[in-house]
């Protein structure tokens, strides 16, 4: 019994609240250009609300982040907040002046989740754009791409940004008891937009898309799952993603193609993680053995 509630207050209270985990991957992907040696820091699935994701934990988010030296860092979407148990939501205006102070030499780069689109009640009714979120980044200088891409060097060798716009993005009703969604990713159109041979970088808030990413992206680079939340043993009970677990967290390499998938930060449904704490990832691409 007292197993159990130690275990249930460090889920619901220690792990969500006060753990920050640095993930460190290493990935030269095939045909990656010698000498270009890339440092990354991934940001994903905020919720800003209180108490779990209050703005004083995400300026430590930030400081934590700034120095951990990257040349770039990348935020996966999901800012908004949406579990039963918040005391209040963050509105945007107040987690985007926070995250502006990242600081890296190649810049703070933004795509939006599922809940940017479904937590801004007016979006999801008349079906504008942009969002709330993107608005609010891009007041404070952040740049949000939804099916765009942009062009990056780094010691005389360039390499792509691609952010893809949310796949799940309205709600359009149930079918035989499932929530049934509009996205607005176009990835065809997006990687059109590449107009030289050097290297992609794909950020996509929900892991699903990867099956169809094609070799010539090549890295992945994703969000939404937050590692089940719950992980034991490198199994999530519950996954959002129609794939279960084989795309829920980690390094994921199928045919030669790299897929990241970050953990998250945040809560989503029900404060509660165990075993996956709430994590910055740092991916090092191309760097030496």
């Amino acid at each position: 019994m007292g197993s159990g509630l130690a275990l249930a207050g460090y889920a619901f209270g220690l792990e969500p609240l006060y753990r920050l985990a640095v993930t460190r991957y290493a990935i030269t992907p095939p045909d990656w250009p010698s000498g270009l040696q890339l440092k990354i820091a991934l940001l994903s699935d905020l919720h800003a609300c209180e108490p779990t994701m209050p703005a004083a934990r995400i300026e430590e988010i930030v400081a934590v982040t700034n120095g951990l030296g990257t040349d770039a860092v990348l935020l996966l979407g999901d800012y908004e907040a949406s579990q039963r148990f918040m005391q209040r939501p963050l509105m945007p205006d107040e987690w985007a002046a926070i995250l502006a102070q990242l600081k890296a030499p190649l810049g703070v780069h933004a795509i939006l989740g599922n809940h940017d689109y479904w937590d801004d009640l007016e979006a999801q009714q008349s079906r504008r754009r942009p969002v709330r979120g993107r608005l609010a980044l891009e007041k404070k200088g952040v740049p949000v791409y939804e099916n765009d891409v942009v062009r990056l060097e780094k010691d005389g060798h360039g390499f792509w940004l691609a952010g893809l716009a949310d796949q799940l993005a309205y709600i359009t009703g149930q079918r035989n008891g499932s929530m049934q969604f509009e996205g607005l990713d176009d990835l065809g159109g997006t990687l059109s937009k590449v107009k030289d041979s050097a290297p992609v970088i794909l950020m996509a808030h929900e892991p699903d898309i990867f099956p169809e990413v094609p070799a010539r992206v090549a890295l992945t680079v994703s969000g939404h799952t937050h590692g089940g939340q719950v992980r034991l043993f490198g199994w999530s009970p519950v996954v959002p993603s129609i794939y279960g677990n084989r795309y829920a967290y980690g390094h994921v390499v199928e045919n030669d193609r790299s897929l990241v998938v970050s953990g998250g930060l945040g809560c989503s449904i029900l404060p509660v993680r165990f075993g996956v704490p709430p994590e910055i990832v740092v991916v090092e691409l191309g760097a030496e053995a």
